[in-house]
């Protein structure tokens, strides 16, 4: 096993792929080797000194790709420092700071198979055009039209990397 770290993620939009490239890029800033890769691009965890993944939210879940992951790499992950993060529209909401409990609730599933040793929340963003499903773009539409969420990029940089920065003592250690 190397020292090298593990940052792998699903995305449906591409919003959790950048946030994972942020993550990946501070902890290689901090001094750390690092990997970033795609969970559908991950087949064994076995060379990696510590793992860092992340999923969008969708319905309130991680994305089946990302469920899938840990799932078949939970005793892998058990055995090595695992962090987790998500990225949420949720987190974009007006007044987001009351949704976070709520919105750590996400990670159950996650932490019923490993428990992280850091957990990231952060919001994403908003797409309509991009959005997967017609039922989506509508749901979202409509929530745009109401002001319960407004398009654009809602990622806290600042957050993300602090959180990132975060993490080199508990993986490396």
């Amino acid at each position: 096993m190397t020292e090298k770290i593990l940052v792998t993620y699903a995305t449906c939009t591409g919003s959790t792929a950048g946030v994972a490239e942020a993550i990946s890029k501070t902890l290689a800033e901090g001094g750390a080797s690092v990997d970033l890769r795609p969970m559908r691009e991950v087949t064994d965890l076995g060379t990696y000194r510590a793992v860092v993944a992340g999923s969008a939210v969708n319905g309130g879940e991680w994305l089946p790709e990302a469920k899938q992951f840990i799932q078949t790499h939970h005793m892998a992950l058990s055995q090595k420092p695992f962090a987790a993060f998500l990225v949420c529209m949720t987190l974009a909401m007006p007044q987001a700071e009351k949704y976070r409990p709520f919105v750590s609730d996400y990670l159950k599933p996650v932490r019923s198979m490993v428990m992280p040793v850091s957990e990231g929340l952060f919001a994403g963003t908003l797409n309509l055009s991009k959005l997967p499903s017609l039922s989506d773009r509508l749901k979202f539409g409509v929530s745009v039209l109401l002001g319960i969420w407004k398009q654009g990029d809602h990622r806290d940089w600042n957050a993300i990397r602090t959180w990132a920065a975060s993490l080199s003592s508990p993986l490396l250690h």
